[in-house]
């Protein structure tokens, strides 16, 4: 359950102690970590905790929780490790709202915030779990995903005809927690299957019985065949051709 009180807690508290050290340009991408690292931990000496050879973002009475902003990929390692020892919950922000803020190097100016579209939220969810797919079923694994609105920073790329092009992310501020999807077991997956699908299916029925891009249907397919729920029955034509594993 989102608590909002905490959540702004946690805002004030990171953005009152990075913005009067370093101000905005100079954060090093590293605010919305911090602020989620607050917010699901307000107690710091329950951050940053060595466990074996890695350093767990917090270690509390319900296990490890890991704040990973960066693809899943680049965490697998560290997550056998701890998944060893006791439960992890990965917590991954997803964007519901942006606005992109350019910044000027050279005199710090800002633009105008612009409100910025935002990826189709089972695209955001499922394409990170894709690299990870061995790990999914494993018993001590929870996944998080907070829903936030936020104000994105790049750099203006001064050396394109369009300085906005290529530009560089600086920094993610969230300015509110909208609410959470939690994934705690392989059953809270099959909430992803769609209504009316048929008894047979190709990645293009599920698009079009999810109401999503087949990019999406696809990425969502390749999760849910290796978490043993969608099965692949043949071929139809170059696709595969799926049925649904009752729970």
């Amino acid at each position: 359950m989102v608590d909002q009180e905490r959540f702004q807690a946690a805002c004030d508290t990171v953005l009152g102690k990075q913005r009067i050290r370093c101000g905005i340009g100079t954060l090093s991408e590293k605010t919305l970590h911090a602020i989620l690292k607050c917010y699901y931990e307000p107690y710091q000496e329950n951050h940053e905790i060595k466990i074996g050879k890695y350093v767990a973002d917090i270690v509390g009475e319900n296990g490890i929780v890991e704040i990973q902003t960066a693809q899943f990929g680049s965490m697998r390692e560290k997550l056998n490790s701890f998944l060893e020892v006791c439960p992890v919950t990965v917590v991954h922000p997803v964007p519901v709202k942006r606005k992109l803020i350019w910044i000027d190097r050279d005199s710090g100016t800002l633009s105008q915030p612009r409100t910025a579209p935002c990826k189709d939220l089972r695209a955001d969810i499922f394409s990170e779990l894709s690299h990870i797919p061995d790990l999914l079923l494993h018993p001590k694994l929870s996944f998080c995903f907070p829903l936030l609105e936020m104000e994105e920073y790049r750099y203006l790329n001064k050396k394109e005809k369009n300085p906005k092009r290529h530009a560089s992310r600086c920094d993610r501020i969230p300015s509110a927690l909208t609410g959470e999807i939690l994934l705690c077991s392989k059953s809270d997956f099959y909430t992803y299957i769609p209504a009316f699908l048929p008894e047979h299916f190709t990645s293009s029925d599920f698009a079009k019985a999810a109401k999503c891009a087949i990019s999406t249907a696809r990425v969502m397919l390749y999760v849910l065949y290796h978490m043993g729920i969608a099965e692949r029955i043949g071929k139809q034509g170059n696709c595969f051709l799926y049925q649904i594993r009752p729970i």
